[in-house]
């Protein structure tokens, strides 16, 4: 587990991809810099998703937490 505070949660839990990162790309475009975002994701393929994209956009991932039964994304808005 990550000691990371985020400033805004976005729980996709139970959403199919590319759901979790379409939810997360759209907080992000409301967010200021420097507004440390954390996605909340079980669909498998956010593990590749969120990172491919945070790097493409220019965004800092900042930690994931995996867990038993979903994951989190910590993502610094750049």
């Amino acid at each position: 587990m990550t000691d990371i505070d985020p400033d805004r949660t976005v729980d996709a839990r139970g959403a199919t991809c590319p759901g979790p990162l379409m939810d997360l790309i759209g907080e992000m475009r409301r967010a200021d810099a420097g507004t440390v975002v954390e996605l909340l994701s079980d669909a498998p393929q956010s593990l590749t998703d969120v990172p491919e994209w945070a790097d493409e956009a220019g965004n800092d991932l900042l930690a994931v937490d995996e867990g038993d039964d979903h994951n989190a994304f910590y993502v610094e808005k750049s």
